[in-house]
Formats: C-alpha cells, structure tokens, sequence
C-alpha cells in the first residue's frame, strides 16, 4: 500500500496520503506519508484533512438519525420545513430525494461565483429553477445537500455543526472531527486565485465559504482516527449511531432506473466507479473532490479509507482515479 501512495506522490499526484484499512476489530494496515504541503511539515496523526464531500454522508447519518427519533420524515416535503418554499418548483421535494440525489436540482453549480453572500446564495438556491422534475432522475447534486442541512436546522431549531456533532461525531467517539480547523493542523488544498493563498484550514469547497463553512454539502475536517471509528461503526451494523434496519435502508439503492446507484446519501457500487472491480456488490462509500473517500464493504465486513490532498496545489491535476482504483484492488487483498 505505501509503496502505491509513494509512488504517486513522487507523481505529484498528492503532496500528502493517509489511509486504512480495517474490520470491526480495528485497523489491519494504515499509515501516513508526505507533507501537509508541498514545502511544509510531514503529516503526522493529528492531521486534520478537508473531507470535501464525505461531509454528505456524514450529515446524512445525522439526518437519518433525525428520522429515527421522529423528528423529520424521509418523505417530508421542503415546504413543510422551509415556508419560503411553498408554492416554488421546490416545494415538493422530499428529505428521501434530497439524500438520493433525485431532487432536481442540478450537479455542481458555482454560485458563488454571482452570489457573495449567505443570503444571495441561499436565495439563489430557493429560486432558480429546476432543470428537472423531482423524482425523474439521478443526478449527484451538492444544492441538494446544502438544502437538506437547511431543513435539519428548521426541524430541530439547532445548529448543523451541534448536531452532526452530537448525533454522528459523539456516538462514533469521532472527537477530533469538525466544521473548520486550525491551520498549523491542517492539509493544505489549492492554491486559490479567489481567496489569493494556499488554502488550509479553511474549507475548500468556495460555496461553502460563502455560506460561512457550515454546510450540508462540504466543510468536514478530520483525523484518519476518526474515519476509521466510522468505519468501524458501520461495518458493525449502526449502532450506536443507527439502528440495524435503518443502516440497511441506507445502504439500499434507490435509484434504480434513474441513473447511478445511490442509497440515502451513499454512493453505491457503479459497473464503471472505480471501486466496481474490487470491492463486493453491497459495498457503500463516498468520495470528495479534495482527494478523500471512505467504503465499506458489510460482505467481507471491512472499511477502506483513503486521504489525500490531490487539488495541492491545483484543482487540474490528474491521477487520482487510477490511485483509488489501485488502492482498493491492493486493499481487498490485505491479509487480517
């Protein structure tokens, strides 16, 4: 495993990696390598990465664990939470399709780029129109997540960042895992024209600047520990974050016919994703365009989890695809 990662930073695919592999019982092989910056200090345990999007499925555990304690229904429309969207094309839409990707609303969409501001960009979110109906099709959707953190503050009248905190980080021992972090801590990302600095510390995604690092889509940093107490949760099937049947809903596809595989915030596995040749049918995970992934696979009972930095120093660079398929083809095959 290191030998792959080493060689790919010499490729400058990365100036930094961690990762692990493991089973409910812990980790069977992991490890660190690099620097947090390409002229900065090697990454050592307490390194805090910008999880990018596996900050969706995070918030979606604490969605779901919303919908356990009857808080929020996964067939609760946006108008029923959020009374500024009554009577939009949004009005309709569901918790279920906000987590599956099936909202309507579109893919990556740089709206920071016209709107500065929390409230022009929210604003923009409620009003521009859906390229297509609800239910109609997948299609991955950051809008649809930051939407999703909206509507989980409106039922609990609570914060995103307490409640990911109390409800996913606090059951999963996850202690060091945040909204935000230091920068002597964290991994550098890109070079940013827009903000004039290599960004570290401070999310890279910019919509999620722009609406104050706290967000349903991005702005997760953590430790390798704590992915891997995640892992560890939920290869053991929920608990203490979910119950057993709700871990299997979400990990359910639910979009068959509609476009990729998608449980309730979960990637699953895609004949052409990168992970389709290595790991089992069943197996869930995400990715996050900083370089970051975390997969479980319930048939063998193991989590993979991989950490880089690849938009260091720019977004351009190219590699990680092929590094992520070499690493769970090598991973599957690490011995217990």
């Amino acid at each position: 495993m290191r030998e792959l990662l080493e060689r790919a930073r010499r490729e400058r695919v990365f100036s930094a990696a961690a990762w692990s592999v493991g089973t409910l019982d812990g980790p069977v092989n992991r490890g660190f390598l690099g620097t947090r910056s390409w002229d900065g200090p090697p990454v050592t345990e307490d390194a805090l990465w910008d999880l990018a999007s596996v900050t969706k499925p995070i918030v979606g555990l604490a969605v779901l664990a919303l919908v356990e304690r009857g808080e929020l229904g996964l067939d609760d429309p946006v108008a029923a939470r959020l009374p500024a969207y009554r009577g939009g094309d949004k009005a309709a839409i569901t918790v279920r399709q906000l987590l599956t990707h099936t909202s309507g609303l579109p893919g990556r969409t740089p709206l920071w780029r016209e709107h500065r501001t929390r409230d022009a960009l929210l604003e923009a979110l409620r009003t521009r129109p859906l390229p297509a109906a609800p239910g109609s099709r997948a299609e991955y959707s950051s809008q649809g997540f930051i939407l999703l953190g909206l509507i989980a503050e409106a039922a609990t009248g609570r914060s995103l960042d307490a409640l990911v905190a109390e409800l996913v980080c606090g059951p999963a021992g996850m202690t060091e895992t945040r909204f935000g972090a230091e920068r002597a801590r964290a991994v550098a990302t890109e070079h940013c024209a827009w903000r004039g600095c290599v960004v570290a510390g401070q999310v890279h995604d910019e919509n999620a600047v722009v609406l104050g690092e706290i967000a349903g889509h991005a702005g997760l940093f953590g430790t390798l520990a704590d992915l891997e107490r995640l892992g560890r949760v939920l290869v053991g099937g929920g608990p203490p974050l979910l119950e057993p049947g709700t871990l299997k809903q979400m990990a359910t596809c639910h979009t068959e016919g509609l476009g990729p595989r998608r449980g309730l915030a979960w990637q699953l596995v895609d004949p052409g994703s990168p992970m389709a040749t290595a790991l089992g049918p069943n197996a869930y995970g995400h990715t996050g365009f900083t370089g970051t992934s975390l997969w479980v696979d319930p048939d063998t009972g193991r989590y993979f989890v991989l950490l880089t930095n690849r938009v260091h120093p720019t977004r351009e660079g190219t590699g990680i695809e092929r590094v992520r398929r070499d690493f769970h083809a090598r991973a599957v095959l690490v011995e217990s």
